[in-house]
């Protein structure tokens, strides 16, 4: 991701989100991999991951600039990093 990230840079954003870890393990994770995109903190008990239909992690949602979700990946699958070459070529 952040290799995509960066050669895409200005053209998307990322928006990472917990997966419910402690918020001490989430923090270090995000620190110990220098992930540059924004973060957020999803604790349990609240309704984001039913209300996006995440099933499994990581998942990455394409939105559109309208707000419409373009594409939906589960784990990690080469065809997203494709799917991100065809977009922005």
């Amino acid at each position: 991701m952040k290799r995509y990230y960066e050669k895409y840079s200005g053209k998307f954003e990322i928006i990472g989100i917990d997966c419910n870890d402690p918020v001490d393990k989430w923090k270090a994770a995000v620190a110990a991999y220098d992930m540059p995109w924004k973060h957020v903190y999803n604790p349990k008990g609240t309704r984001l991951t039913a209300d996006y239909g995440i099933q499994g992690y990581p998942t990455k949602i394409i939105i559109d600039p309208k707000g419409r979700i373009e594409k939906i990946v589960i784990g990690e699958d080469p065809a997203f990093y494709k799917y991100l070459d065809e977009l922005f070529q």
